[in-house]
């Protein structure tokens, strides 16, 4: 069983940067595939990003691509996704996720096992 909490959201300007990081409980996160998906109000869930577990790999959506950096710190149980030039189209919950299958392009919600309960970014115009 894995346990994900965010942090790190909140408001910002358009142009602006955010860091956000999902801590993850249980001794094998540093098996797992991360990703971090988010959701905007009348809107599917969406991919933004994905890591496998050692970090070798990562996957972005070409919305994000560019802009978003995806990270992780396997000593701490902690992913990260720096966010730069945030754009209005980015206000949405982001969700972390965890991946039994460690690597891979995952960027099915339907891939993932463990989710987060998300934290909401605002990008104000």
């Amino acid at each position: 069983q894995v346990q994900l909490v965010e942090s790190g959201g909140g408001l910002v300007q358009a142009g602006g940067s955010l860091r956000l990081s999902c801590a993850a409980s249980g001794r094998t996160f540093s098996s797992y595939g991360m990703g971090w998906f988010r959701q905007a109000p009348g809107k599917e869930r969406e991919f933004v990003a994905t890591i496998s577990w050692n970090g070798g790999n990562t996957y972005y959506s070409d919305s994000v691509k560019g802009r978003f950096t995806i990270s992780r710190d396997n000593a701490k149980n902690t992913v990260y996704l720096q966010m730069n030039s945030l754009k209005p189209e980015d206000t949405a919950v982001y969700y972390c996720a965890a991946a039994l299958s460690g690597t891979g392009y995952l960027r099915l919600l339907r891939q993932y096992d463990y989710w987060g309960q998300g934290t909401q970014v605002t990008v104000s115009s």
